[in-house]
């Protein structure tokens, strides 16, 4: 169990660090990834391909979330 600590803590840390930092950008790439985002070249700009990252667990779980609830 304790090897799944520093996993789990690395995908909680990463989305909510870079919620605190650059909100309108992460918020913009969740909505992007999420198919909600409506279609704006100046929008577009903000969107973070990086985030989409195979350890990032909290973001994948967010955008899927938003696919299927909204």
């Amino acid at each position: 169990m304790e090897f799944l600590t520093p996993l789990m803590f690395r995908a909680v840390a990463r989305p909510l660090i870079l919620l605190v930092v650059q909100p309108a950008a992460s918020v913009t790439t969740l909505l992007y990834y999420s198919n909600l985002l409506p279609q704006n070249a100046s929008l577009e700009r903000l969107v973070q391909y990086d985030l989409l990252h195979e350890e990032n667990h909290l973001f994948r779980f967010l955008v899927n979330c938003l696919r299927c609830f909204w």
